[in-house]
């Protein structure tokens, strides 16, 4: 029998190990690998090339939103499981627009999570069952968000600003001049129609970028 290959992303070291036990104790599961953010999970399932990723939305520095993005563009046949705690209509929106096949909220039972896998690898949907109707007719309400004006750089600069990150030490985290990242900076107020860092980081909010 093949295993679905799974890798695991979240933050907390003691989620991960929970989820990875629940997983390897099944016959058809086996878990390949294990990201504590977003860009080693994109690193990761890029190099791994698991079935299925189970993204935490809620990650530092690149966000499990923008990581599921940026694997519908390198690896489009890893399958993602966004990992939430929240039920907003937010969260559940971006990261089935980013490319999410399912959205399973963290306080799900075992059964869940096994349940959510199998599926989203055999190519259909899931949904929390408390995630409920009302979400998914708000997500296909939204047809357009100022956020898609942003480049995928631009919106990892708008997370590290709305975290409270200094130019300087944005330019230390992604590799690039200060200038650089004050001319992203512009940009991103520029396209969203924004005029100060608490507007910013109210914008990021909206769109789950940050809680």
């Amino acid at each position: 029998m093949k295993r679905i290959r799974i890798l695991l992303a979240d933050d907390h070291a003691v989620v991960r190990q929970g989820f990875k036990m629940i997983l390897d104790a099944q016959a058809d599961m086996e878990t390949v690998g294990e990201a504590a953010n977003g860009r080693e999970a994109v690193e990761l399932a890029e190099q791994l090339r698991p079935d299925v990723v189970v993204m935490d939305v809620s990650m530092p520095e690149l966000n499990g939103i923008e990581a599921t993005r940026r694997l519908a563009s390198s690896a489009p046949r890893v399958r993602v499981i966004a990992l939430s705690m929240h039920k907003d209509s937010v969260y559940v929106r971006e990261i089935l627009r980013a490319g999410a096949r399912g959205y399973l909220l963290k306080d799900s039972g075992a059964a869940d999570l096994v349940a959510a896998i199998r599926a989203v690898a055999s190519g259909e949907s899931y949904l929390s069952p408390a995630v409920s109707n009302a979400v998914l007719d708000d997500y296909r309400r939204q047809a357009t968000n100022p956020i898609d004006l942003l480049t995928s750089r631009e919106r990892e600069v708008l997370q590290l600003l709305a975290e409270g990150k200094t130019n300087k030490e944005i330019a230390g985290v992604l590799n690039l001049s200060v200038y650089t990242v004050e001319a992203h900076r512009g940009r991103i107020l520029e396209k969203l129609n924004l005029h100060s860092i608490g507007e910013l980081v109210r914008f990021a909010v909206r769109n789950g970028m940050i809680e």
